[in-house]
């Protein structure tokens, strides 16, 4: 390769560090060079001083939060059983929408002595709420393209963060969050609330009581048919979620799948993703959704279905699959294979394998699956039982177990079950996905975002004794 083309790949390499992939490749059938690229995404390094990440002891955590629309809504509701234990109060709350704000703070009212103050009305409300200096913790619950702006301003400001799925869209927002979370030593973490439902967390507790035998390859997904929802007039403020799928080609919603299976193989805690190879099918679904809505928009750029397979650095391997315009009923998958057992969710079926080799198997009947579920249940689940049921409108109920985690960790100054290598690790998926689809499928290598302290093996910190 010649100076001037090598300089030219930099120079639009470099661009995929903060602008989607799908805008600048592909448009003349170029890709960009397979070891340039390489390259570029192994030369930033991390400290990883936020492992085991923890802060003073906050008797009652006091929240802002910011987003007050469906995911808001939701997750204020999560705060009723902490409140009222003295564990946490909601102090202001930030929406462009005075109409939003003003609804959540009349259920504010059923639940809390005080109501919370409001910041509304233009899109730099949200930073008087953050400079305040009687808030601890900051919900980000806003549209995607705000997350890493919001995360990083809140940690500059002094407060932790916990912010919904992704956290960062581009690879250098990633390390942006790195960077600032490291500089500041407050907790960032990725609201994932798969990895705290009772299916999971009862995988996980199995797995580790050595119920799986070695887990060599995990499978994960978000299959959920949302056309009806990104068309809505009114459902996302301003349609904006349907807008990634026009210029976006990748898997740009990862956790629900990637949380799971990276807690089941100690992602970050003695293993770590190498390198990922990702592709999508053509777009046919949204498109007909749109027609058949007479929706402005007719083309997309996001496929159907993209699934990205990501190898670790110990040889193990990840099927990730994102889908969110057919009509397949919904599904994470939440398959996982040991060398002694097997799960498959969506109906949740379990296969324990036996000391001698068989001619045939089959999943466990449902008395033999009822024992296997009685008896290694997360104790979190089991303890928090009332409270989930209580809280189903959060997903039956993950919802309520990941703010009741969260709170409680900074109530008892302990390190979050999530934290920012995790948060970040997880969000890099999908502009690396992009990177690699827009590259025809290149192997695509992964950072190391926790300068090396992946190495060091340890107990995931949600099988920790409960709180």
């Amino acid at each position: 390769m010649n100076r001037k083309s090598f300089l030219n790949l930099t120079a639009r390499a470099g661009l995929f560090f903060g602008l989607a992939p799908s805008m600048l490749a592909n448009k003349n059938n170029e890709t960009i060079d397979k070891e340039l690229l390489n390259h570029l995404l192994t030369q930033k390094k991390a400290q990883g001083n936020a492992v085991g990440l923890t802060a003073d002891p906050i008797s009652k955590v006091r929240v802002g939060m910011i987003g007050m629309g469906n995911r808001g809504s939701v997750l204020i509701q999560m705060f009723d059983y902490l409140i009222k234990n003295n564990h946490a109060e909601i102090v202001a709350l930030s929406d462009l929408k005075q109409e939003k704000v003003e609804k959540n703070n009349q259920y504010l009212k059923t639940i809390q002595n005080t109501t919370a103050d409001l910041y509304y009305g233009n899109e730099t409300e949200w930073k008087k709420l953050v400079e305040r200096d009687d808030i601890d913790l900051i919900i980000i619950a806003t549209p995607w393209n705000y997350h890493t702006e919001m995360s990083v301003y809140g940690m500059e400001q002094g407060k932790h963060v916990a912010c919904e799925q992704p956290m960062a869209m581009t690879l250098e927002d990633c390390w942006k969050l790195i960077e600032v979370a490291e500089r500041t030593q407050k907790h960032c973490m990725y609201l994932e609330n798969c990895c705290f439902n009772g299916e999971e967390l009862w995988v996980l507790n199995m797995i580790d009581q050595g119920v799986f035998g070695d887990v060599n390859h995990a499978e994960g997904a978000y299959i959920h048919d949302l056309r009806k929802h990104m068309m809505d007039a009114n459902y996302y403020e301003n349609q904006w979620r349907i807008k990634h799928h026009e210029t976006k080609n990748g898997n740009f919603y990862t956790g629900h799948g990637l949380g799971p299976t990276s807690f089941y193989m100690d992602i970050g805690r003695g293993d770590n993703y190498e390198y990922i190879t990702s592709m999508s099918s053509r777009e046919d679904s949204l498109s007909a959704g749109a027609r058949m809505e007479n929706f402005p928009v007719k083309q997309f750029a996001c496929g159907d279905m993209n699934t990205t397979l990501i190898k670790t650095k110990l040889g193990r391997t990840i099927m990730l699959q994102f889908d969110t315009h057919t009509g397949r009923p919904y599904s994470r998958l939440n398959n996982v294979f040991g060398t002694k057992a097997a799960h498959q969710g969506y109906p949740s079926r379990l296969y324990v394998g036996h000391d001698e080799l068989q001619w045939g198997h089959s999943w466990l009947n449902d008395e033999e699956y009822k024992t296997y579920r009685e008896r290694y249940d997360h104790p979190l689940w089991n303890k928090l039982k009332t409270q989930i049921d209580a809280n189903a409108v959060g997903h039956g109920g993950m919802d309520f177990v990941m703010v009741y985690r969260l709170i409680r960790c900074l109530n008892e100054g302990l390190a979050l079950d999530i934290n920012l290598y995790d948060s970040v690790l997880w969000s890099a998926i999908t502009p690396l996905s992009e990177l690699s689809v827009a590259n025809n499928s290149a192997r695509t290598m992964v950072p190391d975002f926790t300068g090396g302290t992946w190495e060091t093996p340890r107990k995931n910190e949600v099988l920790r004794d409960i709180l």
